[in-house]
């Protein structure tokens, strides 16, 4: 009765090997599909490019034996050429800057002291943001005090 034990009893296999062992063949065969799948999407990708390509020289070549022969070119051959027909590139210009009227310096002493005030009513979390606030106040308060001011 012992070699019938024997053969009964297996090797205790770990879930995860005896999953992975059980799943190798699907596994492969979405990893196969996949490749598959992304190489035709690529062929038909570049497949469609060189159509495009292949037109512009196809059309100039239908133009002269049109001009030539001027009954064999069908229209639904002109009309697909005409179709992947790519609209020219326009070069874009660009706009000059606005140039806007200089801030009179009444208006600008405002600003500054606005600004100035919204820098008091600050609450700094940390003392380096209490420096830095402190620095741009004293900024401030040299613009207002000056005789004139820089252009803005």
């Amino acid at each position: 009765m012992e070699p019938s034990q024997s053969q009964n009893e297996t090797l205790p296999i770990s879930s995860k090997e005896s999953r992975v062992n059980r799943f190798k063949p699907i596994w492969r065969f979405f990893l196969i599909s996949n490749l598959a799948l992304g190489a035709y999407i690529f062929a038909q990708a570049r497949r469609k490019n060189s159509s495009i390509a292949d037109n512009k020289p196809a059309k100039k070549e239908e133009e002269h034996s049109k001009s030539e022969t001027e009954a064999d070119v069908s229209s639904d051959a002109v009309t697909d050429a005409l179709v992947h027909e790519e609209p020219p590139i326009l070069p874009i210009v660009a706009k000059p800057p606005k140039v806007l009227d200089p801030i009179p310096e009444d208006q600008q002493r405002e600003l500054f002291k606005w600004m100035l005030e919204e820098k008091r009513k600050a609450k700094p979390s940390d003392p380096e943001e209490k420096k830095r606030i402190n620095k741009e106040k004293a900024v401030l308060k040299q613009f207002i005090r000056t005789e004139s001011l820089p252009r803005i």
